[in-house]
């Protein structure tokens, strides 16, 4: 039998934090690229076909046409302008303090449709289509954002901690509060 070491801290006591890895990773750049790609897609198609397939509706079916597009683009500017803070700060092209000041004013608040049930099908598919990828993309965007809140950018690593005990930090941190929110 192997003689079992003790994990040590890592030597390289340098703290970096969640916030900065995440926004600096893989996972973030696809997510941006992802949510940008979406407020494209969405204003390309209200601005066009979405507009004409409007204005054939019924009047009730405009007027949830409206609401809906409305909470879609109120919506998907939420998640740009964080996405953009965000990568504005990973990139040095911000600083935390104005980042702090800008993310403020950005209300990420869980949404979902406003026509329910048998309702939504008198929509267009395509904005159901839209609405709905766009609250999941919320719904990634409000738990990073909780878990970045959660382990504040300037908190330094504990002492004594090594890289596997704060990625196990991280993921029970995410499960418990999931499952506070289903």
């Amino acid at each position: 039998m192997a003689d079992v070491q003790p994990l040590r801290p890592l030597q390289n006591s340098g703290a970096i934090t969640f916030g900065r890895d995440y926004t600096s990773s893989d996972a973030f750049r696809s997510l941006f690229r992802e949510g940008m790609a979406l407020v494209e897609d969405a204003a390309a198609y209200l601005d066009g076909p979405g507009r004409e397939e409007a204005r054939q509706l019924p009047r009730l079916s405009a007027l949830a046409y409206a609401d809906e597009s409305m909470r879609l683009t109120t919506r998907m500017m939420q998640i740009a302008s964080w996405l953009l803070v965000r990568r504005a700060v990973a990139e040095g092209e911000m600083s935390k303090e104005k980042a702090t000041l800008q993310m403020a004013r950005i209300r990420l608040v869980k949404n979902e449709h406003a026509t329910h049930g048998s309702d939504t099908n008198v929509l267009p598919r395509r904005l159901i289509d839209l609405i709905n990828q766009s609250i999941r993309l919320q719904d990634r965007v409000l738990h990073a954002d909780m878990i970045l809140k959660n382990n504040t950018e300037d908190a330094p690593t504990p002492a004594g901690r090594n890289a596997v005990a704060l990625q196990h930090l991280l993921i029970k941190s995410a499960f418990s509060r999931g499952a506070t929110h289903h």
